[in-house]
């Protein structure tokens, strides 16, 4: 009977495989932008005007590490790992105050990653079964 309710315990609910998947694709996309600036920031830079922290290129290094880091812990939901469920909270928290760089250069695109961080904290955290 113990056996049987540990193998359960490690099963992921449906709103972690959703987070994990959602964490997965917002991991993904925060990568590829930041492979975007990386290799040419005259097409990632969108339009509008305001004072940036740093340049592009920095920022672009910035996201694509954080994204893939992002993506991996978007793995790791799947496997209903208790310790991929803290790093996705930090990740994506840190990831949703990072986007606040991007708000001069993209606003659109800035402000959608921010909801969806929020959606993937709110599903972590709200529904956390530990």
């Amino acid at each position: 009977m113990e056996a049987t309710r540990s193998v359960r315990e490690r099963q992921p609910t449906g709103w972690t495989v959703f987070a994990g998947m959602v964490l997965f694709i917002v991991g993904s996309l925060d990568a590829l932008w930041g492979l975007a600036a990386i290799l040419n920031d005259d097409i990632v830079i969108v339009g509008g005007q305001g004072a940036l922290v740093a340049d592009i290129t920095l920022w672009g290094w910035v996201h694509l590490l954080l994204g893939s880091a992002m993506a991996l812990t978007g793995l790791g939901l799947f496997a209903g790992s208790s310790g991929a469920r803290w790093l996705a909270v930090i990740f994506v928290a840190v990831n949703a105050i990072a986007q606040i760089v991007w708000f001069p250069a993209a606003p659109l695109w800035a402000f959608l990653i921010i909801i969806l961080d929020i959606t993937i904290i709110y599903q972590l955290t709200v529904r956390w079964e530990d």
